[in-house]
């Protein structure tokens, strides 16, 4: 049996690429790593209803926690024979972009802490426990290149900046972004690492796209603009959900470093997402940040 585990699928993406894998097959063993028991229950049951797929689990994560993030490695260690076939780090907040500063209980921006720090943490523990071929996937966005306006640059700033922002930025919804690019530098470090191991994982990066599920109804005509005046930026969740799916119980991956979008089709990334110093910086930081070496 093939064990899949994907952080924040209580809801979204997360939860629509879990049912589908559990529709897929009873071969595989899918774990609902999600910070909210209640809804993480409500999301297994739904699945198992509605596939018919006895095998899914919930086990508590909070990405935003350090603390969090080795309890689930200790907890999946003792409790766990199976190898991990595909980890899917799936977990991902906005946040309150621009009204009020938003720490993590490790003193991180919260954006940063789980759309980035903790998955990199999450994914080194979990590496000697997963298959010999076994798939990292990381959902990024698009929005590790956001639009900017005319004669401005979208230019990176350091870790540490992003990691402890000052007043100005804890409140400025280019957070985010900084954060899924995070997720790029992230990938395309970890294959280095990877190989340097001799290890046949493969890690890859996935875009959504831009998705209903991420905003309120009232944000509906910004969502429908966005649909029609920049349809690079739309995505389906429907559609999003299902090619996720795919790249979890297909055998389409077969190489790391790559930056699927809305499809099982790869694309590139920003030019500046393919800086090998910023990408190095990062990692270094994320293992002190993390203190990934004790």
């Amino acid at each position: 049996m093939k064990t899949i585990i994907i952080t924040g699928a209580n809801h979204g993406l997360g939860f629509e690429a879990a049912k589908k894998i559990a529709a897929n097959s009873k071969d595989f063993n899918i774990v609902l790593a999600c910070r909210n028991p209640e809804r993480a229950e409500n999301a297994k049951n739904t699945i198992i209803n509605e596939t018919g797929n006895p095998n899914v689990s919930v086990m508590i994560l909070d990405t935003s926690s350090i603390k969090s993030v080795r309890e689930f490695v200790e907890n999946y260690r003792k409790n766990n024979a199976n190898p991990i076939d595909t980890l899917v780090c799936n977990a991902a907040m906005v946040g309150d972009l621009n009204t009020t500063r938003q720490m993590s209980e490790d003193g991180f921006d919260i954006i940063f802490a789980t759309n980035h720090l903790g998955h990199f943490l999450l994914c080194n523990l979990l590496l000697p426990f997963m298959d010999k071929h076994g798939k990292i996937i990381v959902v990024a966005s698009d929005m590790h290149d956001p639009p900017v306006k005319e004669g401005e640059k979208f230019e990176w700033i350091g870790v540490e900046p992003i990691a402890h922002p000052n007043d100005e930025m804890a409140v400025n919804r280019v957070r985010y972004s900084y954060s899924k690019l995070c997720n790029v530098y992230f990938v395309y470090e970890f294959l280095k690492i990877l190989k340097a191991k001799n290890s046949e994982v493969t890690v890859n990066a996935f875009n959504p796209g831009l998705m209903k599920t991420h905003f309120k109804e009232e944000q509906a005509q910004f969502f429908e603009f966005v649909r029609i005046h920049a349809p690079h930026r739309y995505g389906d969740l429907e559609k999003s959900s299902t090619a996720l799916a795919e790249l979890v119980y297909s055998d389409i991956i077969q190489t790391s470093g790559n930056y699927y979008d809305r499809s099982t089709s790869a694309v590139k990334t920003s030019e500046l997402s393919y800086n090998e110093k910023n990408a190095k910086e990062l990692w270094d930081k994320s293992a002190e940040y993390t203190q990934l070496n004790s």
